[in-house]
């Protein structure tokens, strides 16, 4: 029974001297790192992590301003994403839902072009779904 009070009194103080040091130099390394959009990566977005498929599909790869039947979002232009209504996040999936999963990186790009913000719920939406689309097309391209 001593013996195992002893081995937990060395892990718990192992674990505060461990933690101390960690913090320690942390310090120094305080500059918080941003992860590179995957176009500026020649292997591309490793597809892991929702971060990468937020900014991979927001990176702003193309100038260009693409419709995708979608004009009407254009009177969101400005607004912010907490004051939408229930009836206009809908008018938001509407188009998200019937959009290729070829198009939705491209959809992503113009809604930001246009400077239209999307509701929240409909941003989640569309991460998950182009993470899906990514990995679907990547199996796709795998197979071929």
């Amino acid at each position: 029974m001593i013996v195992a009070v002893w081995i937990l009194l060395a892990l718990v103080v192992t674990g505060i001297i461990l933690y101390v040091h960690h913090r320690l130099t942390d310090k120094e390394d305080e500059e918080p790192t941003v992860a590179q959009p995957a176009a500026d990566h020649p292997e591309g977005c490793c597809g892991q992590h929702l971060v990468c498929e937020k900014e991979s599909l927001l990176a702003g790869v193309s100038k260009d301003i693409v419709y995708y039947e979608d004009e009407e979002l254009d009177a969101y232009r400005g607004m912010n994403p907490e004051d939408y209504t229930d009836e206009q996040v809908e008018q938001f999936r509407d188009v998200l839902y019937t959009l290729r999963p070829e198009e939705i990186g491209g959809w992503a790009r113009s809604i930001q072009l246009r400077q239209i913000e999307l509701p929240t719920a409909v941003r989640d939406e569309l991460v998950m779904l182009a993470a899906e689309a990514r990995e679907t097309l990547n199996h796709a391209n795998a197979d071929a």
